[in-house]
């Protein structure tokens, strides 16, 4: 079993964080702080200028990145700093453009090398993918997909088959963002993909509470990604204990 699917076996609380926000320095100290809490995995968005998926508080996070000076091609030493803190399961969160800028072989090859777990491309279908997979069949890296709400069984199954390591349930239509309430219809998302797929199953874009993290775990969730929340304290100059302090309480509920 590889390290990633492993880090679901008793629930994964799993993190995520933009790299070099607020700044390069600031966002590695954070990193190893939120190791130090208790996640079981962590997810790293990499800067880009037009993110798609994400809302306005990741999107503030990105244009903070950038406006400090981030550069993609740092992301590579970014990651090597965290890897000589531990050893957690690393996800990166990107875009095609970035992927290929980069040079898709060249890109895979550098994050295998210095120990990435898994990448998910957001704006990349499983129908779109082969260019990528293609190159990646023989590396240790997991290529995670997303299901939405709108998605269907037979996509579901599509997903389960191109992809690794686990699968990421959007929890809503748009982007992400902070929400009040756990959505009957995302139990229902959660238990129609748990029926499609022997990967584990992390939901993830409106989780913010502890009671959130409760139902999605009762609902059969493998694990549960927590980004706007986050990035919304390291916006707000959150003392790093704060930041510590959130991620052990919605850990207790994994």
């Amino acid at each position: 079993m590889n390290e990633l699917k492993k880090s679901f076996q008793d629930g994964a609380f799993i993190p995520y964080i933009v790299a070099g926000d607020p700044d390069y320095k600031k966002s590695l100290e954070i990193a190893k702080k939120i190791i130090d809490a208790g996640a079981d995995a962590l997810e790293i968005g990499i800067p880009f200028t037009d993110p798609a998926a994400d809302g306005p508080t990741i999107q503030k996070a990105y244009a903070r990145s950038l406006n400090n000076g981030f550069k993609v091609k740092q992301i590579y030493q970014y990651i090597k700093e965290i890897r000589k803190y531990s050893d957690i399961p690393i996800i990166l969160l990107t875009y095609y453009n970035i992927v290929y800028n980069q040079g898709i072989e060249n890109f895979y090859q550098k994050t295998e090398k210095i120990g990435v777990n898994g990448v998910i491309i957001a704006d990349m279908p499983p129908e779109e993918s082969k260019q990528v997979t293609k190159k990646i069949k023989d590396k240790k890296i997991n290529q995670i997909f997303l299901v939405a709400p709108t998605t269907t069984e037979k996509r579901i199954k599509t997903i389960s088959e191109k992809g690794s390591g686990f699968i990421y349930v959007v929890s809503r239509l748009g982007v992400t963002g902070k929400r009040k309430n756990f959505q009957e219809t995302t139990k229902k998302l959660i238990k129609k993909v748990k029926s499609n797929t022997d990967l584990p199953v992390a939901v993830g874009f409106g989780i913010t509470k502890p009671s959130h993290v409760k139902k999605a775990r009762k609902a059969g969730a493998d694990g549960v990604i927590v980004g706007s929340a986050i990035v919304d304290k390291i916006e707000k100059n959150k003392k790093n204990q704060q930041i510590t302090q959130y991620i052990k309480k919605m850990k207790q509920k994994i």
